[in-house]
């Protein structure tokens, strides 16, 4: 695995799904869906990439980013400090104490409906995550450099670059494959 490289196993940026930070939530449900229905890949699309005005990647919104959207009040929870939570149930807090916060908070006290219907109209720039220094690795890096992030920084994703420009996408369900041929050989 040392000798692979990164760039032999990602996802072209050309291949992946992209959708502008001025464009809407309902828009990215629509590109991602699209993209899953895509067969090219034995595995389906879990976010889309964002770009600015430039054209350069500047986030991505995941299927979590999309269902943490439709309930504004999560963050109130989650992240009222603007920092990324890596879930409140990691902490040891008891189920009953996590459905108490729903009721307290009144999470989700309005149909599915209303809640996408609201939230449809939300610009991506407001719902995207921002990827952290730790999600990016070089198209040259060898596998096992990626491997190391994906392991270290509990990511299900990283974003290839070359130049510091992001070229593709590496997912950790494609790094699985790639082990599990490695196992059939």
């Amino acid at each position: 695995m040392k000798d692979k490289k990164v760039k032999e196993i990602m996802i072209a940026l050309s291949d992946y799904a992209t959708v502008s930070e001025e464009d809407t939530l309902a828009s990215v449900i629509r590109t991602l869906k699209k993209a899953r229905e895509d067969k090219k890949y034995a595995h389906k699309h879990r976010a889309v990439l964002v770009y600015d005005k430039n054209k350069k990647i500047v986030g991505k919104v995941s299927i979590r980013c999309i269902l943490q959207s439709l309930e504004p009040k999560y963050c109130q929870i989650q992240n009222p400090d603007g920092h990324e939570n890596i879930g409140l149930s990691r902490f040891g807090f008891s189920d009953d104490f996590l459905n108490s916060m729903v009721k307290n908070f009144c999470l989700w006290d309005e149909s599915l409906e209303e809640l996408v219907k609201h939230a449809s109209k939300l610009k991506v720039k407001n719902i995207m995550y921002t990827p952290t220094n730790g999600e990016y690795v070089d198209e040259e890096a060898s596998v096992a450099e990626a491997v190391h992030q994906f392991i270290l920084g509990c990511h299900q994703s990283l974003l290839v670059t070359k130049d510091k420009k992001v070229t593709g996408v590496l997912r950790l369900v494609d790094m699985f494959e790639l082990v599990s041929k490695a196992l059939e050989k």
